[in-house]
C-alpha cells in the first residue's frame, strides 16, 4: 500500500488557498447546496455526507453549512450544473478543471481565456482525465500516529494506499467507497486534515521553474473563478524551485 506521493505538489499552495476563506466557504457551500438536493439527511445521501465531511474539514461554521444545507429546497439558488473542462497547460501537463455553474458559457469562456492566456489549451472532455485516477483522497497530519498505524488503520478501513512522510499520511481508495474508509477511519485516527475526491495523476511531468511558475498563475486564475471548484493537474515540481516558487 506504500508508494510515492504524486498528490503534494498539486496541493502545495493549500495554506494560500486558506487565505481566502470566504470564497472556499461560498464553493463548499454550493457544493452542500446541490449534494442536499437529493435528500437532506446524510445518512441517506451520500453525496451530502461527503460534502459535510469537506466542509467540517475547512472548519466552515455549523451555521454557515445549515444555511447552505436548507437552501436546497427554497429554490432561491440557481440551477447548477457540474461541468468538467480537460486541458494542456504549460510544459504538457495535464490539467483537471471542476466546475459547478448555473452559466456555462460564461464559465466556458472564464476556463477558455484561463488557459489561452497562459499558454495552454482546451481539450475534449476525456482527451485528459484518462491521465488520472479519480479515487477518494484522505489526508492526516503525521501526528495523527506512526506509518504502522495509520497503514494498519487503513488496511482495516478497506483503503488502497498510503503514502506516509514527515508532513502527513495520505490515504487514496476508490472513488465509491470513500465515505466508508474515511468513517471506518475516525475512529482510529479521528477527523482527517482534509478529504474528498481527487483525480489524482498516473505519472507526473517534471517542470522547470519557468514553466512553472506560469503554469501555478494558471491554477491560480482558474481558482479563483468563482465557478470552479477544484483543480487537479499532473505537474511535478523540485523542491528547491518550490521553495522559490511558495517564498
Amino acid at each position: 500500500m506504500a508508494g510515492h506521493s504524486q498528490f503534494k505538489n498539486i496541493m502545495y499552495r493549500k495554506g494560500a488557498q486558506d487565505a481566502k476563506r470566504a470564497r472556499i466557504f461560498a464553493k463548499l457551500g454550493r457544493e452542500l447546496t446541490v449534494a442536499a438536493r437529493a435528500g437532506p439527511d446524510p445518512d441517506m445521501n451520500p453525496r451530502l455526507r461527503a460534502a459535510i465531511a469537506a466542509a467540517r474539514d475547512a472548519n466552515m461554521p455549523k451555521d454557515n453549512m445549515a444555511r447552505a444545507i436548507s437552501r436546497a429546497g427554497g429554490g432561491d439558488e440557481g440551477d447548477y450544473e457540474e461541468i468538467r473542462y480537460e486541458g494542456y497547460g504549460p510544459g504538457g501537463v495535464a490539467v483537471v478543471v471542476e466546475t459547478m455553474t448555473d452559466n456555462r458559457n460564461r464559465t466556458a469562456a472564464e476556463i477558455r481565456a484561463a488557459f489561452s492566456k497562459f499558454g495552454g489549451n482546451l481539450a475534449e472532455t476525456g482527451a485528459v482525465a484518462f491521465n488520472f485516477e479519480h479515487v477518494g483522497l484522505i489526508v492526516y497530519p503525521a501526528a495523527a500516529g506512526s506509518e504502522e498505524e495509520v497503514f494498519e488503520a487503513a488496511l482495516d478501513a478497506g483503503a488502497d494506499n498510503v503514502d506516509s512522510d514527515s508532513e502527513s499520511h495520505e490515504i487514496t481508495c476508490a472513488a465509491d467507497s470513500f465515505n466508508a474508509v474515511r468513517e471506518a477511519l475516525e475512529p482510529a485516527l479521528g477527523s482527517p486534515e482534509r478529504s474528498g475526491l481527487a483525480w489524482i495523476p498516473r505519472a507526473t511531468i517534471a517542470i522547470g521553474e519557468d514553466q512553472a511558475s506560469t503554469l501555478l498563475k494558471l491554477i491560480d486564475m482558474l481558482e479563483d473563478s468563482d465557478d470552479v471548484q477544484t483543480v487537479f493537474s499532473n505537474f511535478e515540481i523540485p523542491d528547491e524551485v518550490l521553495a522559490r516558487l511558495s517564498a
